[in-house]
């Protein structure tokens, strides 16, 4: 019996995937839980398994292209795997051994829609990016046509490779991946949260000190001690102070806070494909040279696009570490689902007051960005405080 396998819901706000390999072909034999494909979607690549034993008799959609959730990846001849067949990729397909498979059938042509129907911010949509609705087909109730459907015909007529504006030649690129989910994710977040950013300046005396004595200990363990691992374990610890900061607002019901009762740090990881944020998890219940082993395996495999979508959820609390690249200040945009993004900078030395004399210290300059309807300035201020506060003792567990 011919099964249908649809691109599943992985979650976590994914609603498209670009097909990056196929792991079968058409006459192959698969076995329940068997990669078919890998897709790349807004936060990762990720293998999808077959959901049942069969044989392939169609696949839909080719090497790069992008589907939705809910199109039919696969049509599976459920039946039992033959004994004689390995479920695996390699096996020589039906089609070759002169079996003739069931070709799929034409796609019927969607009816012309003459007089779409549609609300007027989706015609405004529409009319902003220079779309046909009578073009478009809606996918919504009663064939309605959805702010959905404006963006898909908007990516179809996308265009990518070289060009000339009136001013010489350029370059356009097509969003898609994480270069796109950055995009969306950006304009839905300045858009939607009121930013405020609270700025002050750490003495890192202190911490270098404490940083030196550890990092011998560290390295024989084959741990690389950061600074940036001290900030996360004084920030997981400084939370349970300010709940606020670790809270949520809630966009569905408009009147309502959601206060987290766990501490995950989102930390922001460069990638050549884009910004990526992993999560650590219970960071109030590690120490820091455990934060700093799971951040740098978390940072490879973003780098390497084997990250698990597991490992990109979750997050109650992001740091933006520029102190690698550089800079003095800067204003992180928060995480939607999110309250706060904290900045860490890099240590520069400058001349400070210190008792009435002048004196050159290591000072790390720290950008605290937060939603305005959750957190005022007064408790932004008091959480930097304590954060500072916290630095410099912040190796040991409590």
């Amino acid at each position: 019996m011919a099964y249908e396998f649809k691109f599943p819901d992985v979650g976590e706000g994914i609603h498209e995937g670009e097909i990056v390999r196929w792991r079968v072909k058409v006459g192959y034999q698969v076995k329940e839980d068997q990669p078919l494909v890998e897709m790349e979607t807004a936060k990762a690549i990720v293998e999808i398994p077959s959901p049942k034993s069969g044989t392939v008799l169609e696949l839909f959609g080719k090497e790069g292209e992008t589907v939705m959730v809910g199109a039919v990846l696969a049509k599976l001849d459920a039946g039992e795997v033959s004994s004689s067949g390995p479920g695996v990729v390699g096996h020589i397909p039906t089609e070759e051994k002169g079996v003739v498979l069931p070709s799929r059938k034409p796609e019927s042509k969607p009816a012309e829609i003459t007089s779409p129907q549609v609300l007027p911010r989706v015609r405004k949509f529409a009319q902003d990016m220079k779309i046909d609705l009578a073009k478009v087909k809606g996918t919504g109730a009663n064939g309605q046509i959805t702010e959905e459907d404006v963006r898909k015909a908007v990516e179809a007529s996308s265009r990518s490779g070289a060009g000339e504006d009136h001013f010489g030649p350029v370059e356009y690129m097509h969003l898609k991946g994480i270069r796109k989910a950055i995009a969306d994710h950006m304009a839905k977040s300045h858009a939607t949260i009121p930013h405020v950013t609270h700025m002050d300046e750490v003495d890192a005396s202190a911490l270098i000190k404490l940083r030196k004595s550890k990092k011998a200990e560290a390295e024989k363990q084959g741990i690389k001690l950061t600074y940036l691992a001290f900030i996360i374990k004084a920030a997981a610890e400084t939370l349970k102070k300010h709940p606020a900061l670790n809270a949520a607002f809630n966009d569905e019901t408009g009147h309502e806070i959601i206060y987290k009762k766990y501490y995950n740090i989102a930390v922001a990881v460069d990638t050549t494909e884009g910004l990526m944020l992993p999560v650590i998890k219970n960071t109030d219940k590690k120490d820091v040279p455990e934060i700093a082993k799971e951040l740098a395996e978390l940072a490879q495999k973003c780098r390497d696009r084997k990250i698990d979508l597991a490992d990109l959820q979750g997050g109650t609390f992001a740091i933006t570490n520029i102190g690698s690249v550089g800079g003095i200040y800067a204003t992180p945009i928060v995480a939607y689902g999110n309250t706060a993004n904290l900045g860490v900078f890099r240590i520069k030395e400058k001349p400070v007051a210190i008792d009435g004399k002048v004196e050159v210290r290591p000072i790390l300059s720290l950008a605290l960005s937060y939603d305005h309807r959750v957190v005022d300035g007064a408790e932004a201020a008091r959480f930097t405080n304590d954060l500072i506060e916290k630095i410099p003792r912040s190796l040991l567990r409590g």
